[in-house]
């Protein structure tokens, strides 16, 4: 069974040997890739995840799968160097989606869309920052200071 990365790698390689593309890892396939390839790089993909021969921990329906897939392969597209040219890929809402999960802070977003006022939306703010801070709060690991040597555990433990 192949990752999803290493899937999308070859089928964008596999459509564009295909159609007379010179393609080289490490540069920029965004330049190259057509409607029509990514059409076709998306049904490979949706195949191999029908057939199994692709990783996938979650099960979709049909409509669903087409969905992920054509996100899946913009996903690769963007952070594989070996199809973005080479760059780093970085975030541009980094902890964004933080919180996401959590029914309290869905609530207070949703709130927040529909207020207008801006001591209202200050106050919503705060408590979402608070709810996200109790968050992260909650999934720091728990660090045995009686393991730590005397020196760290005298200056860290609390």
């Amino acid at each position: 069974m192949v990752t999803q990365k290493e899937a999308v790698y070859t089928a964008i390689t596999s459509v564009l040997a295909e159609a007379g593309v010179n393609f080289e890892a490490g540069t920029d396939v965004s330049t190259v890739l057509t409607k029509e390839h990514r059409a076709q790089v998306n049904a490979i993909l949706f195949e191999g995840f029908k057939n199994g021969g692709i990783q996938l921990d979650k099960s979709f329906s049909d409509t669903e799968l087409k969905s992920y897939v054509s996100g899946l392969q913009s996903n690769w597209v963007r952070k594989d160097k070996r199809l973005n040219g080479g760059t780093q890929y970085v975030a541009k809402n980094p902890g964004s989606r933080q919180g996401s999960s959590d029914p309290q802070i869905k609530a207070m977003k949703l709130l927040l869309s529909t207020l207008t006022e801006e001591s209202e939306r200050s106050e919503v703010e705060a408590e979402i920052s608070k709810r996200q801070a109790e968050i992260t709060k909650a999934k720091a690991p728990a660090i045995d200071f009686n393991s730590l040597p005397e020196s760290l555990r005298a200056k860290f433990a609390k």
